[in-house]
């Protein structure tokens, strides 16, 4: 009891008597109001929480489970509670001038958050239902959510400067201007992320899902999530590279999505035969190439043209170099047309050819150009495999030789 008075004796020489005199009522209404404010919010929360769930149960829709998920009804219980908070206050504050305004201001800001939040959480929904969807699956929806929210919260914060000192937008705009080069220092990497997702979802470059190599950055995998800042690439190790979105636009990369939506995929593979192992070939030899049942029309047809061209032109065959003459290398060529022509695993549809390139130090390069008609990855490569396991073998039966010393240049 004597500690009870001498605090008592303290609180009355501080003054804090005649000071709970004048905001006692304050005080009282402002339990008051928040103890109403939280059984308001319990119940709205629980009224509302209890008829989403079950709207969400009897919908086909799964748009309103999304909802459910990302708490949405919670928020716009908050959100009531705060009206009536803020319809409330004037009331109970008339006689405290000043602290209505603080009060009334700190609701405001909170109704702005909250407002924010509801907006965030039913566009987090949608993004959630529309990735579901067969048709938006490979849609950047993260980025065009994190644009429209960024739009949103520049709103938010211009409101809450303007809210907080009372000034005009003019006013603000005004000070802006005169600090654009601070913002936008500080806020560079945003901007051009910013800039960089709306030019590559408009210009359609990336998609989810696709293939895409950036040797730079030693990404080569499929896209699995693209937002406002970053592009995330699962390469084929199961290592994950960020790239930023903006490097997208500024650099070079390869996307292979043109390739997976065509008929085929392209086999580009040379191999490097010995410039001495060339030669022509006697009338014995191309006899005994006929037994060869895919080049035997055509080295008929052909020895016929040559051997009517030489007679009609008095060549001397004495000398082999004479005239008109088949080479092996030729006849080799033909023969591996004529093998991809009748190869199941290569489509008919589009551009195959064997071709000779420019002779190298290392030797001949012989390169078949063709595409698969198979384009996942290790039906692709044993198809190819296949068929050069076909043409190595077949080099000798020509009497030529493979160059072992030499590279053998491959493309995809």
């Amino acid at each position: 009891m004597k500690i009870f008075n001498w605090a008592y004796k303290i609180f009355k020489e501080l003054g804090f008597s005649e000071l709970w005199a004048d905001y006692s009522n304050l005080v009282i209404n402002i339990i008051i109001l928040i103890i109403t404010a939280y059984v308001i919010d319990y119940i709205f929360k629980k009224i509302l929480i209890i008829v989403m769930a079950i709207v969400a149960a009897r919908t086909k829709s799964t748009f309103d489970d999304f909802l459910v998920a990302n708490k949405t009804a919670k928020y716009v219980a908050h959100l009531f509670t705060l009206f009536f908070i803020y319809k409330t206050v004037p009331i109970i504050m008339k006689d405290f001038v000043y602290w209505e305004g603080i009060f009334t201001k700190g609701v405001k800001f909170y109704i702005i958050i909250l407002s924010l939040w509801i907006i965030r959480s039913i566009l987090n929904s949608l993004k959630d239902y529309l990735k579901g969807k067969e048709k938006y699956k490979d849609k950047p929806i993260d980025s065009y959510i994190q644009v429209i929210m960024i739009c949103l919260w520049v709103y938010g914060i211009i409101y809450f400067i303007l809210t907080l000192f009372n000034t005009s937008i003019g006013q603000l705009l005004t000070t802006l201007g005169a600090v654009s080069a601070l913002v936008l220092l500080i806020f560079r990497d945003t901007i051009l992320g910013f800039v960089a997702s709306i030019q590559v979802t408009v210009n359609d470059m990336v998609r989810i899902g696709d293939w895409i190599t950036m040797e730079k950055y030693g990404a080569d995998g499929d896209v699995i999530e693209i937002n406002l800042a970053t592009v995330k690439v699962q390469n084929f190790d199961n290592t994950i590279t960020t790239i930023p979105t903006y490097f997208l636009i500024s650099d070079s990369f390869k996307n292979w999505r043109g390739m997976l939506n065509s008929d085929g995929r392209r086999m580009k593979r040379s191999i490097l035969l010995k410039s001495s192992s060339i030669r022509f070939l006697t009338d014995s030899e191309i006899e005994n190439l006929k037994k060869i049942q895919l080049i035997a029309p055509y080295l008929n047809h052909r020895q016929a043209d040559i051997n009517k061209y030489n007679l009609e032109k008095g060549i001397d065959k004495s000398v082999l170099i004479n005239g008109r003459n088949l080479t092996n290398f030729g006849i080799f060529r033909k023969y591996i047309d004529q093998y991809i022509a009748n190869h199941p695993g290569i489509n008919k549809d589009m551009l195959f050819m064997c071709r000779q390139l420019q002779p190298t130090q290392n030797g001949m390069p012989l390169e078949i150009y063709a595409f698969v008609n198979d384009k996942r990855l290790v039906q692709y490569e044993h198809i190819m495999s296949d068929i050069f396991d076909h043409i190595l073998a077949s080099v000798r039966y020509f009497d030529m030789e493979i160059n072992e010393t030499g590279a053998i240049k491959i493309e995809y």
